[in-house]
Formats: C-alpha cells, structure tokens, sequence
C-alpha cells in the first residue's frame, strides 16, 4: 500500500512544499467595532505564515496536514493587548479513502498576546512571539503527531522542538502565562512532557499502529481483522499500565478528546462489548459515548 513518504534532505536545497493546510478562523462578536477594525487583517495574515513558513528541513511530499485554529477573542485593553481563547483541529488522512482521521483538538485559553494593525508574521525560532510562537507550538505538535502516525517514534523530533517553545515561553517575561506549567486539564508542557516520557513509549507505538495498521486499513475487507486487532490493542494495553500512568494524563486526554468519536464509530460492530467498558474506565471523560455503544 502506497504511503506518504517523507524525504530527509542533508544537504542546503530549495525545498518544495510546505507542510500545512492551515484555515484560521476569527470570532470578534466580544469586541467593540473600533477594536475589530484594528485586527481585520488578523485572520488572513496569520493564515498566510501558517501555509508559507517552512517548518521542517525536508521536503514535503502528499498531503499537507489538513488544521484549524479558532480563535475567539474576548476582550482588548487601549494599547492593543488581546486576550482570546484557541482551538486547534488537526486532521490526518486515511489511506485510500476520501475520509480524515482527527489527531488533535484542543481548546488553549487563556492567550494573550500584543497586535498592532496590518502587523506582519515573520518565523524567527531565535524569538518566542507571542502569537507566531503559539501557531510554531502547535505546528510542531502536529508534525510530530502526524510522524508517530506513520513511523514508530517518527515524531519525536518535532516533539522536542515544541516543548523548546514552551519552555522558551515560560521564560519570557511579558507572555510567560501563555506557557505555564498547570493542573488544568490541558497545558502545553504537561502535554509534551508526557509525550517525551519512556513511560509513554507503549501508548506512542500502539498510535502507530491504531493509525498505520489499523485506521488505514479499516476499510479493506481483506485487512478489517487485523486492523481492529490493532485499534483494540491501544485500549487494552493503556488498561494495563493506566495505574502506572499520571493520574490526570494529558497525553491520554487530548488523545480521547480527538479520537473518541472515531474509536466509537470504528468498533460499532467489535462482538465483545465490553471493549466499552474497559473505554469508560480508562477515559472517563466520554462515558456517555460508550455507554451508548455498549447499549446501556
């Protein structure tokens, strides 16, 4: 089956495509008309540095990686200071299909960050800015959850790289809360740290093959056992090792907020329905889904 490859290039070459599909999309329904005169270039601006920054030193060769970011401004201060909530999708294609797989989806608020009208986005990774540094975070976070898709541990790299940012961002002095460490549900750092632990090194190489040996070959009647098998085996191994994990793991959880819906839609005819059970134990945060599954 033929899969997107990717070319690692040693050597300095003009490199051919960049990696995104990104869409922005802007609520400014909390601001007065004066401030969203101020950020009407905001939206196309961003999305332009999205889709035309290089993010990886290899060329990039199928799809773009298909992303969203919904930005949701809720207030302004007179010197231009924003505060917004952002909600990021990232989407992954399924071989041989005209369907997509979700990899991420995450609401990260509060983001604060200074504008100035008709400002432009330029990529400088010597600097953590405040807005260019949160779309460079979550590039590389989706970078590398696309790689571990596709290659065991093929994303570990662009991991690394965005928790450099959001360490960076930690240290800054003016926008430091964007990136600080918490016992929210979701932050960034605990996300990453997760991400990089060996203790999660199991979960990683089962995202491998719940992606390429098994969402990926779903749709085959030939390969539908074996991709199942391969889905089934994520849930239960996180089962074995839950207690070992952290107790509000946010590797687990921004996994289950991506992927619930699809696990659901893609067991809905698994024999054993108790495969719900051991989801409902493991991601309590979706329970509602898996009871329905389950049929209770």
């Amino acid at each position: 089956m033929l899969k997107k490859m990717i070319l690692i290039l040693f050597m300095p070459v003009i490199l051919l495509g960049q990696e995104f599909n990104a869409k922005v999309i802007v609520n400014m329904d909390a601001l007065n008309p004066g401030i969203k005169e101020k950020l009407e270039n905001f939206g196309p601006s961003l999305e332009d540095y999205i889709n035309k920054t290089k993010f990886t030193n290899k060329s990039w060769e199928g799809e773009r990686i298909a992303c969203t970011f919904n930005i949701i401004f809720s207030s302004a201060t007179d010197n231009n200071v924003y505060t917004a909530q952002l909600i990021v999708n990232g989407l992954r294609p399924i071989e041989g299909t005209q369907r997509n797989s979700p990899t991420l989806y995450v609401l990260d608020s509060p983001w604060s960050f200074q504008y100035e009208k008709n400002q432009s986005f330029y990529f400088d990774q010597a600097v953590i800015d405040p807005i260019t540094g949160m779309m460079d975070f979550y590039a590389y976070l989706m970078l590398g959850f696309d790689g571990d898709s596709y290659q065991k541990m093929g994303g570990s790299d662009y991991f690394k790289k965005a928790y450099e940012i959001a360490l960076r961002g930690a240290s800054s002095s003016k926008y430091a809360a964007n990136w600080e460490y918490s016992s929210s549900a979701y932050n960034k750092r605990g996300l990453l740290e997760n991400l990089l632990d060996e203790k999660y090194g199991q979960f990683r190489i089962d995202y491998y093959n719940y992606h390429y040996n098994g969402i990926d070959l779903i749709s085959n009647p030939n390969k539908y056992d074996y991709a199942i098998k391969n889905i089934v085996a994520l849930i239960k191994n996180i089962e074995k090792v839950r207690e070992r994990l952290d107790s509000r793991s946010v590797l687990l959880t921004v996994f289950f907020n991506a992927k619930a819906p699809e696990i659901c839609e893609s067991l809905k005819n698994y024999p054993d329905k108790d495969i719900f059970y051991t989801l409902k134990k493991i991601d309590p945060l979706h329970i509602s889904k898996y009871m329905e599954m389950a049929g209770k």
